[in-house]
């Protein structure tokens, strides 16, 4: 494959993972992630002004979270027509990294994440209209049935269409993405502390789990890596 690099092409994360040198990097279920760890509040504001003075990241700035010992970064593509990953991420993936070396961080893939809350609806369009209202929430770009934070903070809200009433289940569950080799750890962890497996049918993409009380809750992984090319 091709990396993709500068261009705006739209890639699979698959594709992402496929691509040598993004080993600090992690696709989940709202783009590419990474977590450098800084140490201190200090450190981390030094390494936003480097990513800051990327010049070749062009208008596809990355989400940035800076907290005390480290600092989380998300590339993702956000506009009225898409909501994903393009080419022009791997470029950037590469140069925050770059960055980061330079000043002798190292990443921690294992600390990224992102969470989904998930609404099974008899009426999708009732229950977005109301969702949307409440959270000041925009439709999604591609799959305008569902919603996103136009601040790029809170955790989206995926909608799921239901056939029929199920008054023996929850109807609002929480999907957790997370790296693809850090999920049997996970759903590991999830089981020894009294949860159980609902379903693994759709493994190794997603797996539904239960609390002790039979509140459920997926792990979902987006694009397992293959052998990795250039």
């Amino acid at each position: 494959m091709t990396s993709g690099g500068g261009t705006t092409a739209r890639i699979r994360p698959q594709q992402f993972h496929e691509t040598a040198g993004l080993e600090d990097w992690r696709v989940l279920g709202e783009g590419a992630c990474a977590y450098f760890r800084t140490g201190s509040f200090a450190a981390g504001t030094r390494f936003v002004q480097a990513i800051g003075e990327l010049t070749d990241l062009g208008d596809d700035h990355p989400d940035i979270d800076v907290r005390r010992d480290g600092v989380h970064v998300r590339l993702i593509t956000l506009t009225d027509e898409y909501f994903g990953m393009t080419g022009r991420h791997v470029m950037a993936a590469r140069r925050i990294s770059e960055a980061a070396g330079a000043l002798g961080l190292t990443a921690d893939p294992s600390f990224v994440q992102t969470v989904q809350v998930t609404v099974d609806a008899l009426d999708g369009p009732a229950i977005v209209a109301f969702w949307r209202a409440l959270l000041g929430y925009e439709h999604r770009a591609g799959s305008p049935e569902d919603l996103v934070d136009p601040r790029r903070r809170g955790a989206p809200f995926y909608f799921q269409p239901m056939d029929a009433p199920r008054p023996q289940r929850n109807r609002v569950h929480v999907d957790v993405w997370v790296p693809h080799d850090q999920a049997e750890a996970r759903i590991a962890g999830a089981l020894a502390a009294g949860g159980r497996l609902v379903s693994d049918a759709d493994a190794p993409h997603n797996w539904v789990l239960a609390d002790p009380e039979g509140n459920e809750a997926c792990v979902g992984v987006a694009g397992p890596p293959g052998p990795a090319t250039d």
